[in-house]
């Protein structure tokens, strides 16, 4: 019989490598959104990314809809607005501010998920799972740079902590529902809702249909669906087996991964500063996991 590893082990499980994977896609599709927000509107894009998403989730698992049951359907349409939120907010915020503000605001859902988990869930972190997250928070902030942080709030500012709030109910949620419900059947549903919630939104605003003969467009569209039904299903899967509070460390590589992308595709450059925030992240993951052991008192002492 096969021993599972002991908490205390720093060797990633399937489940959390399965999440380091999808984090770098995750951190790769900043710049393909912001190479394609120069060919459509932020809402329709969403709306046409997602719906992607869904479509190739139903085409793969369409049988499985039939045994659809009411929890599934409530649990992907909660998840499916607070992806909504997230990617919406996100992309809108992205038209009027730096990609290094919209780092370090985002990441905001670090230190969020511990906090909200213990204030709705009743489920309080470790004092390592804190001190993990802290380290992640400190890293995003080095690694995006908080010198350009110049100026005051605005609306990008404001809707951008919107939704890493979103981001921070949605991996809490996904732990909620986790071994309740089917994963695929759930992935479909958050993802059409994500698409629906989207496209409405985005006709209310009087957003026009992009040029679909835009090879840019088409292609970011393709593959960000692709992307957005492998990432949502692998974070299905992967909390099933793993906390809220230890995703999201992993999730919080999500800019490191995007910078390495950026320097490599876009020739971004990085300072020191931002390169030991990038460290940071990466020994908040080890941390996370230590356990904090009580000194055993010797048999046989005395009371003071």
């Amino acid at each position: 019989m096969k021993q599972s590893a002991p908490a205390s082990s720093f060797m990633l499980n399937r489940y959390e490598l399965a999440l380091v994977i999808i984090t770098v896609f995750w951190g790769a599709t900043f710049l393909i959104v912001q190479n394609a927000l120069a060919h459509s509107d932020p809402f329709v894009f969403v709306a046409m990314r997602f719906g992607c998403a869904a479509l190739a989730m139903m085409l793969c698992s369409l049988r499985i809809l039939r045994g659809l049951t009411g929890l599934e359907v409530r649990a992907g349409m909660l998840i499916g607005l607070c992806i909504f939120l997230g990617y919406s907010l996100q992309t809108v915020g992205l038209q009027t501010i730096a990609s290094s503000k919209s780092a370090f605001i985002t990441a905001l859902y670090v230190p969020l998920v511990p906090l909200m988990q213990w204030l709705f869930l009743k489920r309080p972190p470790t004092l390592m799972n804190w001190i993990g997250a802290t380290m992640a928070f400190i890293g995003l902030v080095l690694l995006a740079d908080p010198q350009s942080m110049d100026g005051g709030a605005g609306m990008g500012e404001w809707v951008t902590v919107l939704s890493a709030i979103a981001i921070a109910v949605e991996v809490i949620l996904i732990s909620r529902f986790a071994g309740q419900v089917d994963l695929r059947r759930v992935t479909i549903i958050q993802l059409a809702t994500a698409s629906i919630l989207a496209g409405v939104t985005g006709v209310a605003r009087g957003e026009g249909v992009p040029d679909l003969a835009s090879p840019v467009l088409v292609i970011s569209i393709l593959v960000l669906g692709l992307a957005s039904a492998v990432i949502q299903i692998t974070m299905n899967w992967a909390q099933n087996h793993i906390s809220a509070t230890r995703a999201t460390v992993i999730y919080a590589g999500e800019p490191l991964w995007g910078g390495v992308i950026g320097r490599v595709f876009a020739d971004e450059r990085h300072s020191a500063l931002a390169l030991f925030g990038a460290v940071l992240i990466i020994a908040s993951v080890v941390v996370s996991e230590l356990k904090l052991r009580a000194r055993r008192r010797p048999r046989g002492s005395a009371a003071n």
